[in-house]
């Protein structure tokens, strides 16, 4: 089973030791971060720093002269990637045996909302979501259509894992996050992520719907939940607060949005990649979740991609849809959280890597080898040993 560990450019460069160390956990790849969201992140073992702030989104090498005088653009990293971090980390893990392949984060960028708020979703109540892009907007699609290919095929690297390339909606790891007051479920969460832009408010119209009436039968639904209300889990809770027709019409526009983009996008990255160059997507199998892990249709996205990167440390379970597609060739990695402080459990992780190969997946993806401590990165080499 193929393992991969995920790490940042600044856990690399000035550190001379790392490349070797993070060869030693048993990994025989590096998917190392080109395009990355905002975070404050730890540095356990660099000689220089142990907190590092990534202020804001951004690309993590130069970007491309093709962007001049187009409103919409990749941000240049601050002092945390300085210059082509990315192109330097990667040369010295390249130098240790590892095979490199880019970690791109696309539609999640709260500097994009800032800057540019007409691009950002838009709730029923009319309040913006800075972080989450709306992906039906064309603008913003020809953006992370362009930004993937550029991110994910930089000098060196054999593929690309894409991540946020779907809907983004409520929920977002953010700091200081009060969002979590009330409980709004699945259903909830699906309805505060509804976006009325006025892209989405005429893709509404062309299901049948109209968008102000949607908006005000989405009001009235959450209004109990606001009260305490329990909501409903699954697709079932949202076409019980909102009508079964209704509740369809919102997820066929949102399902044919992130489906096209999702085109678009891999078929960009494998215009501009050699051959041969992998292209995975961070999925989740159901289709109307947002996020990091995209929702998705598991037939329709690995009949696009060559494979898919599962959460799996609250266990397994979202491997079986896509393995049950049984497409032949398609990588199956489940990702697992390694480090303790996170959630992770690295002490059973030869235990989770074996339930997770007997469900379908050929590879294993290692969240994070960067801010694991000695003791965590101690307990994966002893399980990769075993693999």
């Amino acid at each position: 089973m193929k393992a991969s560990a995920f790490v940042y450019p600044w856990d690399v460069n000035g550190d001379p030791e790392a490349p070797a160390r993070l060869a030693s956990l048993g990994v025989e790849q590096a998917t190392l971060a080109a395009a990355y969201h905002s975070t404050r992140a730890l540095t356990p073992r660099h000689p220089r720093h142990r907190i590092v702030t990534a202020e804001y989104a951004a690309v993590l090498y130069p970007p491309g002269g093709h962007w001049e005088g187009r409103p919409l653009r990749p941000y240049e990293a601050g002092d945390w990637a300085p210059g082509d971090a990315y192109g330097e980390a990667a040369a010295a893990l390249a130098g240790a045996g590892l095979e490199v392949h880019t970690w791109v984060v696309l539609a999640h960028s709260s500097r994009l909302g800032a800057e540019h708020p007409e691009t950002s979703v838009v709730n029923a109540y009319g309040d913006r979501y800075p972080w989450a892009p709306c992906i039906a907007q064309p603008a913003t699609r020809a953006y992370l259509v362009d930004l993937a290919a550029e991110a994910a095929v930089r000098p060196g690297a054999c593929g690309t894992e894409l991540e946020s390339l779907g809907w983004y909606g409520l929920a977002h790891l953010h700091a200081h996050d009060k969002t979590g007051g009330v409980g709004l479920g699945d259903a909830g969460q699906y309805l505060m992520s509804l976006c009325f832009c006025p892209a989405c408010r005429d893709g509404y119209g062309g299901q049948g719907l109209d968008a102000g009436e949607l908006a005000a039968a989405v009001r009235g639904a959450l209004e109990p939940v606001w009260r305490g209300a329990p909501s409903d889990g699954g697709w079932a809770g949202v076409e019980k607060l909102l009508g079964e027709a209704r509740a369809n019409a919102t997820r066929a526009w949102r399902d044919g949005t992130a489906r096209t983009l999702q085109e678009a996008a891999v078929a960009a990255v494998r215009a501009a990649a050699p051959e041969g160059f992998q292209v995975l997507l961070h999925a989740d199998p159901v289709s109307y979740h947002c996020g990091a892990n995209a929702g998705v249709d598991p037939a329709h996205i690995l009949s696009v991609a060559d494979g898919v990167v599962v959460p799996c440390t609250s266990g397994p379970g979202l491997l079986e849809p896509f393995a049950r597609q049984d497409v032949a060739g398609a990588v199956l990695a489940a990702n697992l959280t390694v480090v303790s402080g996170m959630g992770g459990s690295p002490g059973t992780l030869a235990a989770d890597l074996a339930e997770a190969r007997r469900l379908g997946a050929g590879e294993l993806r290692l969240y994070h080898a960067g801010l694991a401590s000695d003791g965590d990165l101690e307990a994966v080499r002893q399980a990769l040993a075993g693999r």
